[in-house]
Parts: structure tokens; C-alpha cells; sequence
């Protein structure tokens, strides 16, 4: 079992920018896929992006392309979402997901994930 923890949510302008940060409680962290998510009110839940393992390949979802950054840290643990330019709709509940599945490119489907953080909220005034 790995624990994630979200954290850096919160209530900002519309242009404003954001860095979450998702803390792993084991370093078998380092050989997982990690995924961002968000769920806005009455929506499902949305791809916002991805990194593997190594750090070195992103995919981001059309609608934050050139405006969100993945990234991590292995010797911290830890894999950040840099949001810039935010916008109203990206208002949403952000979450981080681990895919422990060793060796291949991380999914873009919420089911294939095997831990979830509790999510952090994030609210973009206009």
C-alpha cells in the first residue's frame, strides 16, 4: 500500500498560478507511473496528466496542454503539478494516482491506477 498526499490547493485569481505537490509514503514510489486527475461538481472525474516513472515522458490532456507542468522528485517522493494561466473551469478537486504496474507508458484511464490521494480543492475566481 502506498499513501498519497495532496497539498498547495486553494482559492485564486483567473491567471493566477498554483504548484501542487502529491507526497508517497514509500520510495517503491519511484518505479510508479503517476497520474493527476480532477473532478469538478456534478462531473466526472478528468485526465489532467501524466509522468513516468524516470520523470523524462509527460501527456497532458488538450485542455491544460501549455499551461500545466508534471514533474517529480524520487529523492523526495514527491511529483508536482505546476498550473499557470489558470482558468474558471479548472476549478475542480485535484488528485494524484500511482499505477504500479512496472514497465509500461503511464495510462490515461482513471481505473488503471491502484492508489489514489484524498484530493485537494481548487477554485479559480473570474
Amino acid at each position: 500500500q502506498v499513501w498519497l498526499t495532496e497539498s498547495g490547493g486553494g482559492l485564486v485569481q483567473a491567471g493566477d498560478s498554483l504548484r501542487l505537490s502529491c507526497a508517497a509514503s514509500k520510495r517503491t514510489f519511484n518505479s510508479y507511473n503517476m497520474g493527476w486527475f480532477r473532478q469538478a461538481p456534478g462531473k466526472e472525474r478528468e485526465f489532467v496528466g501524466t509522468i513516468d516513472a524516470s520523470g523524462t515522458s509527460t501527456k497532458y490532456s488538450d485542455s491544460v496542454k501549455g499551461r500545466f507542468t508534471i514533474s517529480r522528485d524520487n529523492a523526495k517522493i514527491t511529483v508536482y503539478l505546476q498550473m499557470n494561466s489558470l482558468k474558471p473551469e479548472d476549478t475542480a478537486v485535484y488528485y494524484c494516482a500511482a499505477d504500479n504496474l512496472v514497465g509500461v507508458p503511464p495510462p490515461t484511464a482513471s481505473y488503471e491506477y491502484d492508489y489514489w490521494g484524498q484530493g485537494t480543492q481548487v477554485t479559480v475566481s473570474s
